[in-house]
């Protein structure tokens, strides 16, 4: 009994059907093109959670290796980006928005090969427990596992090291298409600009992988927010038009910024996905960073609500811009909150795992992959 190849080979479904709907059918109603998008977004967060399953596996398996796989993950999302951003504008004016639609069946396809092609060994005996009895045992793990001290003071870092970084990308992007105060660039410019900013991405990436992934959680998360704080007054530069006084033309500057913030935020970003995979006990580890992930999502919503409040008590608007330069402000200033809850984060080795040992094994006679079963495997065997 295959345990990850059935979720691709249905995210892979489900995703296709989903496009292929959107694309094809000519007077699609409002409601049934909601729900394929919705279906669509449901095929790519079940192949994501069961990926990410499988890194996390292998990074309780081998603790030495979660920062390398972790910077594979973030090198081929930031590849993706890259390649996305610089196609949608194009396809668009060639095939139009149907036609991309129509287009985006073709990654979904690739998902139901992936789990074609996945090599899995069969379970030697079937688990044959009750779904509910299994229901109840994984909650009970994960309750008992966000009551570790190891694990609920990280993950309450993550939600609010989100949730103060407030989100006022809505009103630079009008700004940015803006005639008269802002640069006035067109949309298509914007989207070469975040084009730029995922080749940024990437940097960070490859910084992280080569320079970062053996430094302790603490230093770097330290060293990451100040950046990431200090970066964001770049922002204040532009709409202070600071950058014309000094001969830099706002297209520069603004591929400079876009660059420098997302791959400062990126080498930010990189710990803490490493430091989720060391806090998912076996057996449930898909399960788990799925809901180490929607912590972070809340907190991303939480920091797009009350950037938006911010932006609406500041009165910045579509067309009015004069408090930017205080959101903006606010904004830096905020970032620099978490460095003083970077006590909640272990000072431990990223190589080491963080759990204790018993969460660490899994219950006999459950119906589980032994280590020699992952992809990942054969590759340390080898080195």
């Amino acid at each position: 009994m295959s345990r990850r190849r059935p979720y691709f080979v249905f995210a892979g479904f489900l995703s296709m059907i989903a496009m292929l709907v959107v694309s094809l059918q000519k007077n699609l109603h409002l409601a049934f093109a909601m729900l394929s998008l919705m279906a669509g977004s449901a095929g790519i967060a079940i192949a994501d959670v069961t990926i990410d399953a499988c890194v996390t596996q292998n990074s309780i398996s081998h603790p030495s290796l979660a920062g390398d796989m972790q910077s594979l993950c973030g090198f081929s999302s930031s590849i993706g980006a890259l390649v996305g951003f610089s196609l949608s504008g194009f396809l668009v004016h060639i095939v139009g928005p149907k036609g991309v639609f129509g287009l985006l069946s073709i990654p979904a396809g690739l998902v139901i090969l992936v789990g074609i092609m996945l090599r899995e060994s069969r379970a030697h005996r079937l688990a044959y427990r009750g779904v509910n009895e299994k229901f109840l045992d994984a909650g009970k793990a994960m309750w008992t596992t966000l009551k570790c001290r190891e694990v609920w003071r990280p993950c309450l870092y993550m939600y609010l090291s989100l949730a103060v970084s407030l989100h006022i990308h809505e009103g630079m992007f009008y700004w940015y298409t803006d005639a008269k105060g802002g640069p006035s660039f067109s949309q298509e410019v914007v989207g070469s600009i975040f084009s730029i900013g995922a080749v940024g991405s990437l940097c960070g990436v490859l910084i992280y992988q080569n320079l970062l992934k053996n430094h302790p959680f603490r230093d770097l998360l330290f060293w990451s927010q100040l950046l990431y704080g200090v970066s964001g007054l770049l922002d204040l530069i532009l709409v202070l038009r600071i950058n014309l006084r000094i001969g830099l033309p706002d297209y520069l500057f603004v591929v400079i910024d876009e660059a420098i913030s997302r791959m400062i935020g990126r080498i930010k970003w990189m710990p803490l996905l490493v430091l989720s995979s060391k806090l998912c006990p076996a057996g449930i580890e898909g399960t788990f960073f799925a809901l180490l992930m929607s912590i972070d999502h809340v907190g991303m919503l939480s920091s797009t609500w009350a950037g938006g409040l911010l932006l609406h008590v500041l009165k910045v608007t579509r067309t009015r811009f004069e408090n930017l330069w205080m959101a903006i402000l606010i904004r830096s200033i905020l970032r620099m909150v978490p460095i003083g809850l970077l006590f909640l984060i272990p000072r431990s080795d990223p190589n080491l795992a963080i759990l204790p040992a018993e969460m660490l094994k899994t219950k006999k006679g459950d119906d589980m992959l032994e280590n020699g079963n992952l992809e990942m495997a054969s590759l340390v065997d080898s080195s």
